[in-house]
């Protein structure tokens, strides 16, 4: 007996809701993937073969990452950093790498009563890292990402797709990089840190501007403080929400400003460079809009920053 229209029509993929789409330029994106999805649907159809359907992969569980299939990973640690920002940490079989370049973003899935969402963000962990990743994630009241987040237990299985994006880098392309970021913008800004310290033919100069709320909102303290050690390192703080620096350590005066990031300041730290700076830039999109304003009003071209 032959297929019914209706038969069919079951099996035509749905398109995606805007909740599904992360919004980070990834490519695929979630549309695409139902246009190839829909293109094989009508194929199947047009030949009344459904094992052309077939095609389609299936989820996998702790195996390689893919951008266009969601691959399963466990949850092996969760620490939770200030009071809405979590370090999630997860176990790679095999002691592998999650194959990343510096830079690159991977997208998360979750559902929140029953709707699906999915956000972009970027591993804190070396690329090289074997065995595990990292990610840190800012959980906002209202956010329904946020809401399947503050769910998360040790164990539980998580699904991830990637990476997309990156910043292609080459040891010592850059006389310095001066890095501003704002709040969890800081986790692409780690491994490119990381790389460039762990690698004694980078003569790269590294400046890391950290734009937080208050000196307890900032993240990766310990880490930072390690990597400032390093003689072509330095870390600079901007607190939006301390109004005097005597309440913080000494150790953190020096290098830390009140108020917030603005063209007087990035003037005053790009002056204060050791060498010509590449600017990197991440966090919000305001935040990201300010700064690109701001490098252009002091004469930087577009070919002299990057927009993560």
């Amino acid at each position: 007996m032959g297929e019914s229209e209706d038969d069919w029509l079951s099996l035509k993929p749905s398109e995606p809701s805007p909740s599904q789409c992360c919004g980070s330029g990834c490519k695929p994106c979630i549309y695409d993937l139902y246009q190839n999805e829909l293109e094989r649907w009508e194929e199947a159809k047009a030949k009344k073969d459904r094992s052309l359907l077939a095609r389609k992969k299936q989820q996998g569980s702790n195996s390689k990452l893919s951008p266009e299939t969601f691959t399963a990973f466990k949850i092996c640690s969760v620490e939770q950093l200030t009071e809405d920002t979590y370090q999630y940490k997860f176990e790679l079989l095999g002691n592998c790498s999650l194959g990343l370049s510096l830079g690159q973003h991977i997208v998360l899935r979750g559902t929140v009563n029953g709707l699906e969402v999915q956000r972009a963000y970027t591993p804190i962990s070396p690329v090289t890292a074997q065995g595990y990743f990292e990610v840190l994630i800012k959980c906002y009241e209202a956010g329904l990402m946020s809401q399947y987040l503050k769910s998360w237990k040790e164990g539980e299985l998580v699904s991830w797709r990637g990476p997309f994006g990156g910043f292609p880098y080459r040891p010592n392309q850059y006389g310095e990089l001066l890095m501003l970021a704002s709040g969890t913008g800081i986790a692409p800004m780690l491994p490119i840190l990381q790389h460039v310290t762990e690698n004694e033919d980078d003569e790269t100069f590294l400046t890391l501007v950290g734009c937080f709320r208050t000196f307890k909102n900032i993240y990766m303290k310990t880490f930072l403080q390690d990597q400032s050690r390093y003689w072509n390192v330095r870390t600079i703080f901007v607190l939006s929400q301390e109004l005097s620096l005597e309440n913080l350590p000494w150790s953190y005066r020096e290098n830390t400003y009140t108020g917030r990031i603005n063209k007087s300041l990035i003037t005053n730290l790009m002056n204060s460079c050791r060498r010509k700076p590449f600017v990197l830039i991440c966090g919000s999109v305001a935040f990201n809009e300010e700064m690109s304003r701001c490098l252009k009003a002091v004469g930087l071209e577009e070919d002299s920053y990057f927009v993560f």
